[in-house]
C-alpha cells in the first residue's frame, strides 16, 4: 500500500501538477517565517539554491513531525539574478521594476523539493532552469503588470510562464515543471523506484 503523500504547500499549481500526474495527495500547508529564514541565510552568503533547498526542508520537516508515517513534500523556489535573489513583488510599481531589470538578461530559477518522513530528510533535488527575457517595451511591461497583477503578486520575478508572461522570453532551458515550482519527473521517478506510484 503506498504510503500516504502531504503536499506541505497552499500552492494550487504545485496540487494541479500532483493531481495531473494521477498522485494521491493531500494539502497542508506549512507556515514558516520564510523571509526570517532567507534573511538569515543571506547573511551567511549561502548560494540561491542552499536557500531553496533549506526552505523547502524546512516547510516539510514542519509538516512531518506532526504526521508520522506520513512522506511530506516541501517545495520552494528562488530567483537568482546576477547572484542576487528575487523576492515576489511587493506592488505593482515593484512587479515593473523587477521586469526592467530582468529584460534583456538572463536568470536563472531553482525549485526545490525536499520529501520528508517522521521528521527526517529522506529525499531531496533542485531542479535548475535558464531562462532569457526578450527586451521588452516600457509600455508593454506595464501594460502586462497592470492586467496581470492579481495573478503574478505570488510569483518571484513577476512573470508566470503558464499565462501571459510567456510573452516576456524568447528562450528557455530546462524542465517547464521546474518554472512551475516542482521538479515533478525526478519526484515521480523516486516514487516509482519507492513502490509508491505503479511501475
Amino acid at each position: 500500500m503506498p504510503t500516504p503523500l502531504i503536499l506541505a504547500s497552499g500552492s494550487e499549481i504545485r496540487a494541479q501538477l500532483l493531481r495531473q500526474a494521477a498522485v494521491e495527495f493531500s494539502v497542508v500547508p506549512a507556515r514558516v517565517d520564510e523571509e526570517m529564514v532567507r534573511v538569515a541565510l543571506l547573511a551567511e552568503d549561502a548560494p540561491p539554491r542552499d536557500i531553496a533547498d533549506a526552505l523547502a526542508e524546512l516547510k516539510a520537516r514542519r509538516i512531518s513531525e506532526k504526521n508520522p508515517g506520513a512522506l511530506v513534500l516541501g517545495c520552494d523556489q528562488v530567483l537568482d539574478h546576477k547572484g542576487a535573489l528575487m523576492s515576489k513583488p511587493e506592488t505593482p510599481e515593484d512587479a515593473i521594476a523587477q521586469l526592467h531589470a530582468l529584460r534583456g538578461g538572463r536568470h536563472q530559477l531553482m525549485s526545490a523539493a525536499v520529501v520528508c518522513e517522521n521528521g527526517e530528510a529522506i529525499w531531496r533535488h533542485v531542479g535548475q532552469v535558464r531562462l532569457y527575457m526578450r527586451a521588452a517595451t516600457d509600455a508593454y511591461i506595464a501594460g502586462y503588470v497592470a492586467r496581470n497583477w492579481d495573478s503574478i503578486r505570488q510569483s518571484v520575478g513577476a512573470y508566470k510562464l503558464e499565462e501571459e508572461g510567456v510573452r516576456l522570453f524568447h528562450r528557455i532551458e530546462g524542465d517547464y515543471f521546474n518554472v512551475l515550482g516542482l521538479p515533478l519527473l525526478e519526484l515521480l521517478s523516486w516514487l516509482t523506484l519507492r513502490g509508491d506510484l505503479e511501475q
